[in-house]
């Protein structure tokens, strides 16, 4: 028996090393290619935003790699720059979503009182569907650049805060925490001590997981044009712009704005997924 341990436990280390290593050159790989997609949009030249008659309407070519639109302006210059605010919108909103996941879960050290408040909040926001929730949100915003921040911070933040709740309630009931307790620690030092410490894995992933969703939802509100304004070169406006052209046979104004930005998101999910990996090679793996 302790011989079928002594080889088992080494076979389980090596595995275990292997998978954090893959997932750990995966993040790599995924934070190098969004460096890329985002860096793009500070370095690239305006000067393609420029209208341009002369060259409207124009099929993808070797000078406009994503053709032009009907204004001659080009479409890989306006898709980058359309993944760059998305990027910085998304990660705004979810910091903020972040962070109210993290207080209002925290709530549950407080009392029972306000624990329920807060399980009754986020029943009632899963409850609500996500579009509906924000194109209400961001209408009574006004809109607008910080209107969609603040709506999409306010609809993501609900799952985490369940997911950071459950931690909480396991961690509050451990025998470190009574310790703390019975030597006269208030539950402030707590938190800051103990349980933020053990949190800070599960928010850093909840932050990247969320980070596609809050995209994908920046891009659908302004899509239906009650997101960011027309002048800006966001994802969902250029999408929302090449409907009325694709009748005329103008794909290339709604599949590679689509399609980089469906790369953007696999990519955060694959960061997101790989990181979780990292932190915890085995967890949702049979043993």
């Amino acid at each position: 028996m302790t011989e079928l341990i002594s080889k088992y436990l080494p076979l389980k280390r090596s595995k275990k090393r292997n998978r954090r290593k893959r997932a750990l050159t995966f993040s790599v790989l995924g934070v190098i290619l969004l460096l890329i997609l985002v860096g793009s949009g500070f370095l690239i030249d305006t000067q393609g935003l420029v209208v341009n008659f002369d060259e409207a309407n124009s099929a993808p070519s070797w000078s406009h790699p994503f053709g032009t639109d009907w204004l001659g302006r080009d479409m890989f210059v306006r898709t980058v720059k359309g993944l760059s605010l998305s990027f910085w919108v998304g990660l705004l909103a979810a910091f903020i979503s972040g962070v109210i996941a993290l207080i209002l879960s925290l709530l549950l050290l407080v009392n029972k009182t306000l624990d329920s408040l807060v399980t009754g909040l986020i029943d009632l926001f899963l409850g609500v569907p996500h579009i509906v929730a924000l194109i209400l949100i961001s209408f009574m915003l006004g809109g607008g650049l910080y209107g969609v921040i603040i709506a999409v911070a306010l609809t993501h933040w609900p799952r985490l805060a369940r997911l950071l709740r459950a931690e909480i309630m396991q961690i509050k009931n451990s025998e470190y925490i009574s310790v703390s307790r019975h030597m006269g620690k208030s539950w402030f030092w707590i938190a800051q001590h103990h349980i933020l410490p053990h949190l800070m894995p599960q928010l850093f992933i909840g932050f990247i997981l969320m980070f596609p969703h809050a995209i994908l939802h920046e891009a659908s509100i302004t899509f239906l044009g009650f997101g960011l304004s027309s002048e800006q070169p966001a994802i969902g406006i250029i999408l929302s712009e090449a409907m009325g052209y694709l009748s005329s046979g103008m794909w290339w104004l709604a599949v590679f704005p689509g399609l980089m930005l469906l790369v953007m998101v696999a990519v955060f999910d694959s960061l997101g997924r790989n990181l979780r990996k990292v932190f915890d090679p085995f967890k949702g793996q049979k043993h």
